[in-house]
């Protein structure tokens, strides 16, 4: 076995999770595309390869991957949830144009959850989704307006 199969199937197995084919392919795909994809784009990926994975048993297995905390769920707007196995605290950054979603070095912002004003609310974790350009849409654009 690969040390990289060995690494996954320890990693869930150290979670208490077995390791069925699909937790092991989900997780796998997560590990090789850090593009934040959604449970249909994973299912569409893995079917790729595979064609009997089903619907349930990845949206499945990404939540038991989430339950267990190898995985993490998150919400940047748009209809579907993504996911990632980057589980470190991190920000993200959306561009508006190409749609590409970048992770952001954890940074704090002091006294963010004070001045939010959510009391008597208690707050567990947070983080920033930033919106704007990525390097290459601003790129094009300025180039595109420059040619125009």
């Amino acid at each position: 076995m690969s040390s990289i199969r060995q690494a996954i199937v320890d990693s869930l197995r150290a979670r208490g999770l077995r390791c069925t084919p699909q937790r092991y392919i989900v997780f796998d795909y997560l590990q090789r595309h850090a593009s934040h994809p959604t449970a249909e784009e994973i299912l569409r990926a893995v079917n790729r390869n595979d064609p009997r994975a089903s619907r349930a048993s990845i949206y499945n297995g990404l939540h038991a991957l989430v339950r267990a905390g190898l995985v993490r769920e998150v919400a940047l707007g748009g209809p579907a949830a993504r996911f990632e196995c980057h589980i470190e605290r991190h920000h993200h950054f959306v561009c508006e144009s190409c749609g590409k979603i970048d992770d952001v070095e954890w940074f704090d912002i002091p006294d963010v959850i004070r001045r939010a004003k959510v009391a008597p609310k208690k707050v567990r974790t947070w983080e920033l989704v930033l919106h704007g350009l990525c390097q290459f849409c601003s790129t094009h654009r300025k180039e595109k307006h420059s040619h125009g």
